[in-house]
């Protein structure tokens, strides 16, 4: 029997706070296990509970919600990440992403897909907002066409290829990161088509993400283009 995701919750606002707990309580699968009013609090409370899921605030009291994430991080514990706010500057997205947040999901979103973010990142995925996703690919789109490289906050040209993938997937990677369809992939590469495509299937299945925009996300923040 799979056991359900232990979520811990950090959110000042107390009325934002009761609504998302009573989210994640009605849903099956998932399961409430403390909830936080400041980032020092969600920092001592992911320490004690030991959550597989951290649904976390940006603007948090006495520690925001990135220094916390970067505090969790670095203490070494297994849970994934989940910003839940109401920031959606480019500033917030790249520094949390860059503390090691594992997803970014924006308040409006509907209770289906706020527990499907939970689920994904628990399964290992970068579950992002739409509209953080055109943010973040926008943005690389336009360090890409300056400078031909990504921002700093976001990776380390230094960072090893640990995915086990080829030279020719880091290529074509780093075109999907480019936001390149199949077909541009292709006559980039002097590749046919269905090559194209198996590259990006084959790229997927070893970064264990579900789509081009989680691909691209991985990439930058791993460090691979």
């Amino acid at each position: 029997m799979t056991k359900d995701i232990r979520v811990l919750l950090i959110e000042d606002h107390t009325m934002i706070r009761m609504g998302t707990a009573l989210v994640i309580e009605k849903t099956d699968g998932i399961t409430l296990v403390a909830q936080a009013e400041d980032g020092q609090q969600g920092v001592d409370m992911a320490k004690e509970f030991l959550p597989d899921v951290i649904l976390m605030d940006i603007g948090l009291p006495v520690i925001d919600g990135i220094e916390a994430t970067r505090l969790i991080k670095e203490a070494g514990l297994n849970a994934k990440i989940l910003i839940f706010t109401s920031r959606d500057s480019d500033d917030d997205v790249f520094a949390a992403l860059a503390a090691g947040a594992d997803g970014y999901i924006m308040k409006g979103a509907t209770p289906e897909q706020l527990t499907s973010a939970i689920v994904a990142v628990n399964e290992g995925t970068a579950w992002l907002d739409p509209a953080i996703a055109r943010l973040v690919l926008s943005n690389v789109q336009r360090q890409i066409s300056s400078d031909n490289s990504v921002t700093p906050l976001m990776s380390s040209k230094n960072s090893k290829n640990t995915f086990g993938l080829t030279e020719r997937e880091m290529e074509v990677l780093a075109l999907i990161v480019d936001g390149l369809s199949n077909p541009e992939i292709a006559e980039k590469l002097f590749i046919t088509r269905a090559t194209a495509k198996a590259h990006v299937h084959s790229i997927l299945q070893k970064l264990y993400v579900d789509d081009r925009t989680q691909a691209a996300v991985t990439a930058m923040r791993e460090g691979l283009v």
